[in-house]
């Protein structure tokens, strides 16, 4: 998803880079595609393996065989890399590539991932599944991993502005287990007040609602 930034914006992350987390890359939406398109279905090959990984019951010799193919395949992949995190990427248009994020990150493999969706009203929402390596409770999500769904979700919906917003307050309640499978996401801001947005969310599956989350989400000083 695409975020467009206020004006002058773009100049104060570069100015004070955000915290060290932005970066400007001014490169084209083909550019950007292309790079998509490459890592992308690399991203998805690994998080199959990582399913792959926690279900697997063949034997020790075939065991040890995908575990050398993996260790050749990370080891080409170090061949060239960036040092530190991927960061969070801006092109001169606003457009945003959070590629590294654990919610929404198509370079990330621990990523489901989501792709948030936004509709006339302001509402923020996903549909998305959650298999295996999100387990918790026997065949239900992990709490945190849930916590984390929300609270990226709430950011969100409270940048709705284009002003960016970092969580200053968070609660989660657990109203009954969430199973692993699909699963819906949802959330809005309710209110702002001065520096401060107040944002409302849950998680829901084909029975109805499972966690719920409101946060206060403060917009940082190098923002204002």
């Amino acid at each position: 998803m695409a975020h467009e930034l206020q004006p002058g914006l773009r100049d104060q992350l570069n100015q004070s880079g955000g915290g060290g987390q932005f970066l400007l890359e001014d490169i084209t939406t083909e550019q950007i595609a292309r790079r998509r398109g490459i890592y992308e279905p690399l991203t998805e090959s690994v998080r199959d393996i990582i399913d792959a990984t926690i279900r697997t019951e063949v034997e020790e010799a075939d065991v040890a065989k995908a575990r050398a193919l993996v260790d050749e395949a990370t080891a080409l992949l170090r061949g060239k890399q960036i040092d530190g995190a991927y960061g969070i990427r801006y092109t001169s248009r606003g457009e945003s590539m959070p590629w590294g994020n654990p919610v929404i990150g198509i370079r990330n493999p621990t990523a489901p991932p989501l792709f948030v969706e936004r509709d006339e009203t302001g509402r923020y929402w996903s549909d998305f599944t959650l298999g295996a390596a999100y387990e918790g409770p026997s065949a239900h999500v992990h709490g945190g991993v849930l916590a984390l769904m929300l609270d990226h979700v709430l950011g969100e919906a409270a940048s709705f502005d284009g002003t960016p917003s970092v969580t200053g307050t968070f609660e989660v309640r657990y109203l009954r287990t969430t199973p692993l499978g699909p699963l819906h996401i949802e959330a809005k801001t309710e209110r702002r007040e001065a520096n401060k947005k107040y944002v409302n969310g849950h998680i829901s599956d084909a029975n109805g609602v499972t966690v719920e989350a409101s946060g206060v989400f403060i917009i940082p000083r190098w923002a204002r």
